[in-house]
This record gives C-alpha cells, structure tokens and sequence, in this order.
C-alpha cells in the first residue's frame, strides 16, 4: 500500500467504485446492479463511476460494465489473479485503492465479496457495512426512503442536506429492524451489497463503446501470498433460483394444517406458471422449506412479474423482500393481513381450496391458447 496514504483525509477521495466480480471470465449479475446503483450514486455526488476488475486477461469482458453505468474500469491482469485468493485480490485492491482514493467503494455480497470486503476495510482502516439493501447519498431522496420504508417522522427531525456521507441501510437484530449506517470520519465508504436487491439498469452500446480502460500500476508475487490453490473443485447442488425468476408461488405460516400438502399445491401452481417456490421465514425456521427458498430482509430480495404469496400475513420483513414485484397476488384468510395492503389482487380464503382453483384456471387459459 501507498505510504502516504491516510484514510482520514477526507478531501482527497473522490469518485464512486465498484468491485466487479468475475469468474472464469465471466461477469456476475451483481455487477451490473452494482454499477447500475453506482451510477445513481455517483450522479448525486458529481463524480465519476469507475469499476475495478481483477483476473487474468480480461480487458474483453470490461466494456460491457460501461454499458450499465460505468465511466471507465480499472483492469489488473496478472497470471496469480486468474483463481480468486484473499491474499491476492486484497493485496492488488488495497494498492490501488490507497493510489487512486475513490470515496466510496461497492462490492456484492457474495461467497467471494463476504471474504473480500473486511479483509480491504481493514487494511484500508475504514468501516464496512456488510449486506446492505439500500444505498443512498442525496439526503432528500435518504428522506423519500424512510417515509415509505419506516415509521420515523422525517419532517420533525433536523437533516444536513449537505451530507455526503453514503448512507447504508441493511438488516439488524435478525431482520427485525433496519439500521442505516454512516462512515463519516473515514474514506472511502465500504459496503457489501445484497445480490439481487439493486434494479439493472438497461444496457446501452454506446455507453459500453465510450467507457474508458485503464490499467493501475500494481506488484504481485508468490511472496505476497500465504496460501495457495493446489486445485478447484466444483460441487453441484440444485438450489432454487429466487432471484431469477419471473413467477414465484411463496408459501407462509398458513400452510401449517397440512404442510406437505400446501408445499405441494404450490409447487403445482409454480410449474403450470413456469416458477419456483417461495417461502416466509417461517417456514424456513420450521423447516419446512430449505434456507435457499427464503423471501425476505434475512433471506433473497426478489423482483418477479408474478409473486403469489399463500398464506402470508405479509410482516414487514417479508414485504421488504418483495414489494417490488410487478404484479403481487395474495390468498390468505385473514381479510385485515398487511399483505393486502401491497398486493395487487387479494382473494380473502382458505389457500387449500383457492390454490387449486388458481391452478385450474391457468391450466385451462393455456389449454385454449
């Protein structure tokens, strides 16, 4: 790391950042809702995007990040970055960072962005804030969030409109609240992010032909390591893809007089819809449901054409996980449930007589086609 660098001073950062994870080559999905995020926040402050990607020979996959938002990308190529190593990534990242002083820094929340992210806000000495839903800088549009977002009265509270600060706001005390989080005495600002909680922005070729590559200074060698990869080892496990799907059928605490029986008819409905099923966080607590069906603050955020909530009171947590979905669908029996306050459509009734019938009916409407 650059010497001179010190992280309380403040003034000398600039720019927005991006960690843009790549494997075997190829980009993953949360960099394109990163950047796109990125972009809004970079907007707000004034200043450039910049994405920082690692590998091994990978200016070819860089360009397409300026597509969704980014102004340029910093690349590092070296043989020993190919396989992503903690040493490594953190040692190149670090150095770059203390050279080039961006403001704040964005990495997702995946198995690799986990691992990475407090090993650079150490070194950094900076704050992290780790699995963030909601990223803000413009303290008014900060305002806008929490009049739909809490129960605080935001035109009774004193606000700097000049805060600069990246304002992180994720999940605390198991999602039963949402902190929102500053780092105001140290640079740059770093958060990981929740996959699939940022909305992609559409991807735009000229941008991608006008994006900038740059290519930092960096050392690395084997004496910069600790470890070392003898082998990859890949294991297949089929886990539900939440994230990516345009119907989901989620199941709740209403299912719980026959549980096998309303997993079933949900499933059912899920394949004659060419979805996946869902679930609360208490059906994953029962056990009803793996952790990898969960909709939620604690479990995946999704953005679905269709959610079909069964049985979902609708607690706060869950809506946070799936508000956004285009069109929301609720059966429940409880006619004053807070999950027909977002819903779309509401059927008030027992999930195990409305499910099949719901069935039914898609089945024939495609059946006439």
């Amino acid at each position: 790391m650059n010497s001179n660098f010190n992280s309380s001073d403040i003034g000398a950062f600039k720019d927005v950042w991006v960690f843009c994870e790549q494997r075997e080559g190829k980009l993953m999905p949360t960099d394109f809702e990163l950047i796109s995020k990125g972009r809004d926040l970079a907007n707000e402050l004034g200043v450039n995007l910049c994405g920082l990607l690692l590998g091994d020979d990978v200016d070819g996959i860089a360009k397409e990040l300026g597509g969704y938002g980014a102004d340029k990308v910093y690349v590092c190529n070296h043989p020993l970055l190919k396989v992503y190593t903690t040493d490594g990534y953190a040692k190149v990242i670090c150095d770059v960072i203390s050279d080039l002083k961006p403001e704040a820094f964005l990495i997702g929340a995946t198995n690799i962005g986990r691992d990475l992210g407090p090993r650079c806000a150490a070194r950094l000495h900076t704050g992290l804030c780790a699995d963030c839903t909601h990223l803000d800088v413009d303290v008014p549009n900060y305002i806008e969030f929490l009049r739909g977002a809490s129960t605080l009265d935001v035109d009774s509270m004193k606000w700097d409109m000049g805060d600069r600060n990246l304002k992180m706001t994720r999940p605390a005390f198991g999602g039963h609240l949402m902190a929102t989080i500053i780092c105001p005495r140290f640079r740059p600002c770093m958060a990981t992010v929740r996959p699939g909680v940022m909305k992609k922005n559409a991807f735009d070729q000229a941008k991608a032909d006008a994006c900038e590559i740059v290519h930092p200074d960096f050392t690395l060698s084997e004496s910069d390591f600790e470890t070392e990869v003898t082998e990859v080892v890949k294991a297949a496990k089929k886990l539900v893809d939440l994230i990516g799907a345009d119907y989901i059928v989620s199941v709740g605490r209403g299912i719980s007089k026959d549980v096998e029986g309303g997993i079933k008819l949900a499933e059912e409905l899920a394949a004659e819809l060419g979805g996946v099923v869902g679930g609360s966080r208490a059906t994953i607590d029962s056990g009803w449901l793996s952790a990898d069906h969960q909709v939620g603050q604690t479990g995946k955020t999704v953005h679905p054409k269709v959610y079909i909530a069964l049985g979902i009171s609708g607690a706060i947590q869950h809506k946070a996980g799936m508000q956004d979905s285009e069109c929301i669908i609720a059966v429940n029996k409880n006619d004053t449930a807070p999950i027909f306050e977002i819903a779309d459509y509401g059927i008030c009734g027992d999930l195990f007589k409305v499910t099949p019938m719901l069935t039914e009916a898609i089945r024939a409407a495609k059946a006439s086609k």
